[in-house]
């Protein structure tokens, strides 16, 4: 129910695939690639991730929001490689019973990802400057990438 893809991310599937008539709720976070970071105009970002360790956080992640909620249904993706202005780097989808038990398991899987799992980000700006921003606080340091 978590994986990492290169290619862009399919909402009308995805959303076909969490329909079940039993949930009355389906929360979508979509978390989209903007024009700006800390008054910098950003013109794309890269991606990149432990490929063994970031399934596995994932995939942790995921088992541990459908213990917790266990009336939900969860799927999360996330994007790896370059993507630019308005892409969707990453989508949470719970669904569940009644709307309260969705929101909460979706704003616990969306902040888990994020500091959990071993996915890095690099901003590109207009001015030519590079950086590796908002770092997994812990995941370590940025992998060595060409």
């Amino acid at each position: 129910m978590f994986s990492i893809q290169a290619t862009p991310i399919d909402l009308a599937a995805l959303r076909q695939n969490m329909a079940d008539p039993s949930c009355g709720a389906l929360v979508i976070f979509e978390g989209l690639v903007r024009n700006h970071h800390e008054g910098q105009e950003v013109e794309k970002l890269h991606y990149t991730h432990h490929p063994v360790l970031a399934q596995k956080e994932g995939e942790r992640i995921i088992a541990e929001i459908l213990t917790k909620y266990p009336m939900v249904k969860a799927r999360a993706i996330h994007r790896v490689g370059t993507l630019q202005i308005g892409e969707c780097a990453v989508i949470t989808l719970t669904s569940s019973a009644h709307r309260e038990a969705a929101f909460e398991a979706n704003r616990l899987l969306i902040d888990s990802i994020k500091a959990h799992v071993p996915i890095w980000k690099q901003e590109s700006y207009t001015n030519g400057k590079v950086e590796w921003t908002s770092p997994c606080p812990n995941c370590g340091p940025v992998p060595h990438t060409h």
